[in-house]
Order: C-alpha cells, then sequence, then structure tokens
C-alpha cells in the first residue's frame, strides 16, 4: 500500500480525487486531506506519508510555497492543477507527475503506479529544479531531469546535440557528456523541449539547430551534426527544415 495525503482547497476536487483513488488505485491508503499549504505541512509532519497530491493554486500557501517549507521530503508527488500552462511545462521539466483537473483515470493510474516503483532519492533535487524554473516564468526553460533505469540525470537543454528514437527509450548525445539512454519515448521530448531550438528532422530524430555543421541536399537531405553524426531529413519535413534553418 501507499500512504498518502489529498492537498487541495476545493471540496469538490478533494472529493472527486479520493472517489477516484478509491475506485481504481486500490493500493493507496488515504491518510488525510488538506485544505492549503498550512494544514497539509501539518498533516506531512504528524503522517509521513509516501504520496502527495498537491494542488499548486491554493490560499495562505499555495503548493510550491509549501513545499519550501518542508526540509526533509521523503515522499513522491504528484501535482493537479487546472491551467497554468508555464507550471506544466516547469513540472515536467522536473520530471514530476502531474494531473489535470478534472482527473482522467487512466492518467491517474499511470502517475500512481509511477509513483509505486520510484525511490524517494531524487525528489529533493527535482523540487529544487522546479523551483529554479519557476522563479522566472517569462524566461526559457533550461534545465531539464531527465529519467534513466539508473535514476534522474540532470542537465541543461543547451548541451544536448541530438535525441534519437529507441523504441519507448530516447538515446541524448551531449557535448561533454556521454550519451544517456533516457526511459522517455522522442515524442515526449519533442512536446516539452522548445521549438525554437529543437527539431524533428525524422520520425527517429530531433536535433539541436545550434549544432548543425552543415546540411547535404538530396531528396530529403542529411545533416552533419558538430559531434560527426549524418542525420537525416524526411522528404516531408524538407521544406520546414530548411525554412527554421534560415535557408
Amino acid at each position: 500500500m501507499i500512504t498518502a495525503i489529498i492537498i487541495d482547497d476545493e471540496a469538490k476536487g478533494r472529493l472527486a480525487l479520493r472517489q477516484k483513488l478509491n475506485s481504481y488505485c486500490p493500493n493507496v491508503n488515504i491518510l488525510a486531506e488538506a485544505v492549503d499549504g498550512i494544514e497539509a505541512l501539518a498533516a506531512i509532519e504528524k503522517l509521513h506519508p509516501q504520496l502527495i497530491f498537491l494542488d499548486i493554486e491554493m490560499p495562505k500557501m499555495n503548493g510550491f510555497e509549501m513545499l519550501n517549507n518542508i526540509k526533509e521530503k521523503k515522499f513522491q508527488i504528484i501535482f493537479t492543477t487546472a491551467y497554468d500552462q508555464y507550471a506544466i511545462k516547469a513540472i515536467k521539466y522536473a520530471a514530476f507527475d502531474y494531473l489535470l483537473k478534472p482527473v482522467d483515470i487512466e492518467e491517474l493510474k499511470t502517475a500512481v503506479s509511477r509513483a509505486d516503483n520510484s525511490e524517494n532519492q531524487q525528489t529533493k533535487k527535482q523540487i529544487e529544479l522546479l523551483q529554479q524554473n519557476m522563479e522566472h516564468p517569462k524566461k526559457q526553460l533550461n534545465k531539464l531531469a531527465i529519467p534513466t533505469l539508473e535514476g534522474l540525470l540532470f542537465f541543461d537543454i543547451n548541451d544536448i546535440i541530438h535525441l534519437e528514437a529507441n523504441s519507448n527509450y530516447t538515446f541524448i548525445h551531449f557535448s561533454g557528456n556521454p550519451k544517456i539512454t533516457a526511459s522517455k519515448t522522442l515524442k515526449e521530448f519533442e512536446e516539452i523541449l522548445p521549438e525554437s531550438i529543437f527539431f524533428r528532422t525524422h520520425h527517429s530524430h530531433l536535433i539541436n539547430l545550434n549544432y548543425i555543421k552543415k546540411y547535404i541536399k538530396g531528396d530529403g537531405g542529411q545533416i552533419e551534426m558538430q559531434d560527426g553524426t549524418y542525420i537525416d531529413v524526411s522528404r516531408r519535413k524538407k521544406e520546414e527544415f530548411l525554412k527554421a534553418i534560415g535557408y
């Protein structure tokens, strides 16, 4: 069983989440509910849950402020939110799970399953990364937590040269660091990495435009990257790619 606390200022939101957890996630034991960050701090200190469902926007003390007030963050976090696209992107960059309200049952089951299979060691580092990214809401997000089979690794996106699909995993090639295997699909990375920097040239490749060394003309063409790798451009992507590099 996973012990959990629901933290949400809306009674309807707490009730809906509790009912869905009771019906579809029988391995979750809800220890308590809290209506704001202040109540949540007391409940966490007293009950030591393994998992918290945390609403971002709350009166008195929001979800991020509450996390700032916890020294020992020995629990998993699943964020819940109704809006705020920037916050959602920052949450994704820190590799946290989040649930959009109204909560989708399949997404809930997936998030709970991931929490059940995760270690708590990285939570503190993830929160630090999330807070760094939330400090400047209009700034380009740069720090990214990347899940691997060994745990979370933290990188600057500007050090990524290119990403390569490998079934449900992704090979990520860096400048100055060895290649890693991420336990996310290429599509998931494409959805969060900025379009102004990263371009999907092919169903198997996502490249950092800043690391292009040369474009070789052809049916779709081929790109030589600064690390010496050659990457194909699909025919249907050729025109869009040439526009992206101002050709």
